[in-house]
């Protein structure tokens, strides 16, 4: 609920930016896409990675209409983005499921990874969102570049593909 990141492994980090290196009420994908300069150039096609982030919040919305949390954070994001507050009025709504993104990434350039967003039927709130390429792509090559980078990176978590949890 409320995309909030519960829980990241170092191959998650090293693709999308340091969760542990953040605040707790921090760890928020729709705070970071609409706060964070850096998300702006990571994701090649931000538009929609945003407007996807406030169709979900506007499910979510539906689904938790009396939700501190979600209201703080829409109020929040209304009022730190003209792009969210405009977006938000069109009253879209979608769910997370899987799709494509496209990433510019500052260590291995250019990444077009497949993402499924995987829930538990007993807590649906709750969702893992894993991240891969097609084999034998460029994107494969580049993912297995970050990768190696990333295991060379000293982090708590293990590496493998990116996942992360979220609320």
């Amino acid at each position: 609920m409320s995309m909030d990141v519960l829980g990241w492994n170092k191959a998650a980090s090293a693709l999308l930016g340091d969760y542990a290196a953040l605040a707790p009420a921090e760890r928020n994908i729709a705070r970071i896409t609409f706060l964070d300069e850096t998300s702006r150039e990571l994701y090649a096609d931000w538009t929609s990675c945003a407007r996807g982030n406030v169709a979900y919040l506007h499910l979510d919305a539906g689904r938790h209409p009396d939700d501190p949390r979600l209201a703080s954070l829409i109020g929040e994001l209304s009022m730190k983005s003209a792009e969210f507050r405009r977006w938000w009025a069109e009253h879209p709504v979608q769910d997370k499921t899987s799709g494509t993104k496209r990433f510019h990434h500052p260590v291995v350039g250019e990444l077009e990874l497949a993402y499924e967003t995987l829930r538990a039927t007993d807590d649906p709130d709750q969702a893992l969102i894993t991240y891969a390429a097609e084999p034998g792509s460029p994107s494969h090559d580049a993912l297995r570049m970050l990768l190696a980078w990333a295991a060379e990176a000293p982090s708590p978590g293990p590496a493998g593909l990116p996942v992360l949890i979220e609320e």
